[in-house]
């Protein structure tokens, strides 16, 4: 979500080379293309809204009224809607360690779907305080590992929890974060990563063109990742794979 739909598309289409559509939404949202697959949406109404510009994960539902009374019995919070939007209803809410989370009832993009192109969100991770609380509180309000064919399975993983719907991993929870923190890096909140060719040339795009960084390089066996904000402050990690892996697994 944005202030800024042209401004945001600039940004995004020059540092991680998405081209853009609009959707039956309406004008103030666009759905970002890699290589003809749709990656991300962006939604210009931040600031009619009241929120802050940032990516935020959507997840989908049967019911979003079902789906908001579930996150207040739980504990959490219902910061906008369900309202309607387009061909669907779509809400807002933060979970019990304040980590912000959307969702939305209606018709879903074809060809959106968990397994990542190249271009699209590598992973989502929520970074929170206690993992496996937050693994119940989701499970919960989403319907993960329910008995219906389709549900999100749940496992644990060298010390993450791990969501997958089949063959691809949905999201990972991670345990440790700080929710009185400075630093947003280390506050329960979901953090988006998206894959790039070339680490080094994204990160000068994004700062030529208003961006920051947030975090230093971190190397690891199989990837090269850094956290970004863009102009307006919203954060996301851009993950670059090390030679001889294949796509790793996992949208504003």
């Amino acid at each position: 979500m944005t202030g800024d739909l042209e401004a945001a598309q600039r940004f995004y289409g020059a540092v991680l080379g998405w081209g853009f559509r609009p959707t039956r939404l309406g004008e103030g949202f666009s759905v970002a293309m890699r290589d003809g697959v749709p990656v991300a949406g962006i939604g210009g109404l931040a600031r009619r809204l009241g929120v802050p510009v940032a990516w935020t994960p959507y997840f989908a539902v049967d019911d979003a009224d079902v789906t908001a009374a579930r996150v207040r019995e739980r504990g959490a919070t219902m910061a906008v809607g369900p309202l309607a939007f387009g061909t669907g209803r779509a809400a807002l809410a933060a979970d019990p360690d304040g980590a912000v989370f959307g969702f939305w009832q209606g018709e879903v993009i074809p060809d959106w779907t968990a397994h990542p192109a190249p271009g699209a969100a590598v992973r989502l991770e929520l970074r929170t305080r206690d993992a496996f609380a937050a693994a119940v509180f989701y499970g919960e309000v989403l319907d993960w590992a329910c008995e219906r064919p389709g549900c999100c399975d749940v496992s644990y993983e060298q010390d993450h929890v791990v969501v997958r719907r089949g063959p691809d991993t949905v999201a990972v929870i991670s345990g440790g974060a700080v929710e009185e923190a400075p630093d947003p890096q280390v506050r329960p909140r979901w953090h988006v990563h998206f894959d790039v060719p070339d680490l080094e040339a994204a990160v000068e795009t994004a700062l030529r063109l208003g961006g920051r960084t947030v975090s230093p390089v971190h190397t690891t066996s199989t990837s090269r990742r850094i956290t970004l904000a863009d102009p307006d402050g919203g954060l996301f990690t851009i993950v670059a794979l090390q030679d001889g892996t294949g796509p790793a697994s996992g949208g504003r």
